[in-house]
C-alpha cells in the first residue's frame, strides 16, 4: 500500500496486502492501480479497478493515477470483449458501501443477450449475489488469466 497505508476496515486495502495473492485479485497491477473480478457476482467477467493506496474519491488521485486510468479502461473493455464476448463494458463508480469506501471503478461486460432488465444501472443487481449463484473462484482464474496472457494485444488495438 502506498502513500495514504492501509485502513484496516477497508476491503480493498485488505486484498492489497495478500501475502499470496490468486489470479483474480491481480489480474493486471502496476505501481498505482490494480484489477481484480468482483467477487460477489453472477456475471463473469465483472472487474473492479482499484487504486493502490487508500482513497475515496476521484478528486484525490495524483497526476499518475489519473494518467493511467483511462488507458487501463480502454484497455479492459477490449479484454472483455475478446475473453467474455460482450458487446460493450459498462464503466461505475460509487464507492458508498459501508467498509468498500475506497475507490474503485467497476468495469462490467454487457453481452448482446443480457436481459433488458438488467441493463443499464439495473446490472447492479448481479451484484452482491449469494454463494451458490456467484461465478466459480475458478473460472473467475481462468478470465483473470486470459485477460492477462493477451494484454499487450488489448493494450495495442
Amino acid at each position: 500500500m502506498t502513500a495514504a497505508g492501509p485502513h484496516p476496515d477497508c476491503y480493498s486495502c485488505r486484498q492489497e496486502g495478500l501475502a499470496v495473492p490468486v489470479p483474480r485479485e491481480e489480474i493486471w497491477l502496476s505501481e498505482v492501480w490494480r484489477v481484480a473480478h468482483a467477487f460477489d457476482t453472477s456475471m463473469p467477467g465483472w472487474l473492479v479497478v482499484v487504486p493502490r493506496r487508500h482513497v475515496t474519491a476521484f478528486a484525490e488521485l495524483n497526476v499518475v493515477e489519473a494518467a493511467e486510468l483511462g488507458p487501463l479502461l480502454v484497455t479492459l473493455g477490449r479484454a472483455l470483449a475478446h475473453v467474455v464476448g460482450c458487446v460493450k463494458t459498462y464503466v461505475v463508480q460509487f464507492a458508498e458501501a459501508e467498509g468498500f469506501e475506497h475507490l474503485h471503478v467497476h468495469v462490467v461486460p454487457r453481452a448482446a443477450d443480457l436481459a433488458p432488465e438488467l441493463r443499464g444501472p439495473r446490472v447492479f443487481a448481479l451484484l452482491g449475489r449469494p454463494e451458490a449463484e456467484r461465478v466459480p473462484v475458478d473460472e473467475q482464474d481462468r478470465i483473470a488469466l486470459d485477460v492477462r496472457a493477451g494484454w499487450d494485444r488489448f493494450a495495442r488495438s
